[in-house]
């Protein structure tokens, strides 16, 4: 044993590169994970470069099928004899061993898996086997699992050669289950031992990415080509000097920016994250926990989280995936297995059709027009541009009829604002909105088609509130159809809010008009009685002292209801507050609404008794109810204040404790 330690030509390294994952991760089922990259080169190659600088002189890679692809992957190793054995057949990992010594008996057995980040210090390898005087040392690799120290197999193995003859001649043999098993059992020695760091062993995307946080944690074995830019503890930045990063953005550590990487204005980095050579991250995005391997795009105003992006992927604008592999489509064709799909582990499916349909027509499109993201927007307004034209030209006759009813009912004349309060709303939200991932769905259509027949009913049986009405639930149905579910729950609040600016249904109109006006005269009647004055009521009619006063329809308190719900909707939608305080709210506008006009009428009829002629009688009864708005934005303010003290747990303060000492 002391020979093979002291002279390094006499070990063996035996790579483990295994096979391709089939059908559990999309990525590891397109590459082999022996060829993911760690910062600037593949696990496999950083790997056997480590063991040519250890003076190691022979190795054998095993693989699955991927001899081919592992053997041109790797350039530039010539102190290193390479050979790439390919194990059509599953022979285990001890059958391995049999097939890479070739009946070679005077070497030393190095067993290494593939896709590792870390490399294992190979002097303590060696010592530690050395000093067990084993016939096989088995390396145990340290860890954390709910905050209890762990030890988990390395997959890293130190074989005598005498080993060989315990394994068949053929077939399928393990080292764990077969080898170690039988060489117990003749009497052998096998030696366990822990290694110093983990090795950052990795499978699949989730140990990719926990692998390469280890990695990148331990800022001082990093290596990826040029020195760390930035270093506070843990939170470490390697910035490429080729890499255009722009000034306003914020990256928190670990994170590596490779040669040629752009990162836009407005972008938020997370690490432990890697971003690759010739990457673009648009602006507005959010990067965390990630490995964006070369080539890659994320668009404008996207959130990847937890993701591996695989080679030359797109990432479309206003996108947000987690937890996922995110495999461009035309990397998945030439990997073989064309049924493997990306799954969102969130949603616990595919995505929709939809939505793979759009992202395969952007896929198709050429690489100069995915990378220039103005191009995208460019042609994602303009098909908004013209979806937007054709709907207002088939709703044209709608809008004249509404804007005709604006200008000329008082009642109706708060719905010109809805529209451009809608927008505002929308525009104070786009953040969250548009960080909201663009799903369509096909239940949009089918909501499309029920609002053109409720138009078409109201057109054929003369129903002008139907085809008005037809209008919002057609903007609802086209948000759904377009943008899908997660956009339609996000914006459902502003669509309902629109449909304040449709007045009532004729039948309904007249069925409400009349006990309005009568509740107004009644109210004003017990308001003038209770300050004091004499009244007779006759019908709608109100005689004070030697004044009269007419309560007519246009007094009747629809329009200060139809502008306080306005108003109330619009703080809804704007304060934060719970959903039932909300609701509370909105229903109060009938009541401050009415109480109001109460007041309105009541001053309205003491001025007549003060002041004469038509000047102030138009004054009094024109603007006055202007003059309510401010006593019903009071009456809203004090609600949510009250609210507020209803609903808010008091601090409780933490008691003070006071020690006198006595002086002696």
């Amino acid at each position: 044993m002391s020979r093979h330690f002291q002279n390094r030509q006499n070990i063996k390294a035996i790579i483990l590169a295994g096979g391709r994952d089939f059908g559990r991760c999309p990525l590891a089922s397109r590459l082999p994970t022996a060829l993911w990259p760690i910062g600037d080169r593949s696990a496999l190659e950083r790997l056997l470069r480590y063991l040519s600088h250890q003076e190691i002189t022979e190795a054998v890679v095993c693989s699955n099928g991927d001899d081919s692809l592992l053997q041109r992957s790797i350039t530039g190793i010539n102190s290193m004899r390479l050979k790439f054995l390919d194990e059509p057949l599953p022979v285990g990992t001890a059958g391995c061993i049999r097939d890479a010594a070739d009946g070679d008996t005077n070497a030393l057995l190095l067993v290494l898996p593939a896709a590792i980040t870390s490399p294992p210090d190979l002097n303590m390898l060696l010592k530690t086997h050395r000093i067990g005087r084993a016939d096989v040392t088995v390396m145990f690799s340290p860890g954390l699992r709910h905050g209890e120290q762990i030890r988990c197999v390395s997959e890293i193995y130190v074989c005598e050669p005498a080993v060989l003859k315990y394994i068949p001649t053929d077939g399928y043999y393990d080292i764990k289950e077969s080898l170690i098993p039988a060489m117990v059992q003749a009497g052998k020695t096998v030696h366990a031992a822990v290694l110093s760091q983990p090795l950052g062993n990795f499978r699949d995307r989730a140990g990719y990415l926990d692998a390469t946080a280890d990695y990148l944690e331990n800022a001082n074995n990093v290596n990826i080509g040029f020195p760390c830019s930035k270093k506070d503890g843990a939170k470490a930045l390697w910035l490429a000097d080729s890499a255009k990063v722009a000034r306003n953005i914020r990256i928190y550590g670990p994170v590596v920016v490779m040669d040629g990487a752009t990162v836009s204005r407005n972008t938020i980095i997370f690490g432990p994250t890697i971003v690759g050579r010739g990457v673009t991250i648009g602006q507005n995005s959010l990067v965390e926990n990630s490995v964006l391997w070369d080539r890659s795009t994320i668009g404008q105003n996207c959130e990847v989280r937890s993701c591996v992006v695989d080679y030359d992927a797109l990432i479309p604008n206003n996108d947000i995936v987690a937890n996922q592999a995110v495999v461009h489509p035309a990397n998945l064709k030439s990997g073989g297995n064309k049924s493997v799909a990306s799954v969102d582990i969130r949603a616990g499916r595919p995505h929709s059709s939809a939505r793979m349909v759009i992202n395969a027509m952007i896929a198709k499109l050429p690489r100069q027009v995915q990378s220039d993201k103005v191009a995208l927007d460019v042609l994602k307004g303009l098909a908004i541009g013209i979806l937007s034209a054709v709907f207002l030209w088939s709703y044209w006759p709608q809008l004249a009829d509404l804007w005709s009813i604006w200008q000329r009912s008082d009642e109706y004349s708060s719905g010109l604002l809805v529209p451009l309060l809608a927008l505002y709303i929308l525009w104070s939200r786009r953040h969250k909105i548009i960080g909201i991932p663009i799903r369509p769905s096909i239940w949009g259509l089918f909501a499309f088609v029920a609002a053109q027949a409720l138009r078409l009913f109201g057109l054929f049986f003369m129903y002008s509130s139907a085809e008005r009405l037809s209008l919002v639930l057609s903007i609802a149905a086209l948000v759904l159809f377009l943008f899908g579910w997660p956009v339609f729950r996000k914006t459902i609040t502003m669509l309902l809010f629109l449909g304040l600016m449709l007045p009532l249904p004729r039948a309904v109109h007249s069925a409400i008009m009349l006990p309005l006006q009568s509740w107004a005269t009644s109210s004003a009647v017990f308001c003038l009685e209770i300050m004091g004055y004499t009244v007779i009521r006759e019908g709608n009619i109100i005689h004070l002292n030697d004044i009269t006063v007419a309560v007519a329809e246009a007094c009747n308190g629809l329009r200060m209801v139809t502008a306080f719900v306005v108003i109330n909707g619009l703080v809804v939608l704007l304060v934060r507050r719970a959903w039932w305080e909300k609701l509370i709210v909105l229903l109060s506008s009938f009541p401050i609404a009415l109480v109001c006009n109460a007041v309105r009428l009541t001053i309205t009829a003491i001025a007549f008794t003060i002041l004469s002629g038509d000047k102030w009688e138009r004054i009094f009864h024109d603007f006055g109810g202007y003059a309510m708005m401010p006593l019903a934005l009071a009456v809203v303010i004090i609600e949510l204040w009250i609210l507020m003290k209803l609903t808010t747990v008091p601090e409780e303060k933490p008691q003070e404790i006071i020690i006198r000492k006595s002086v002696n």
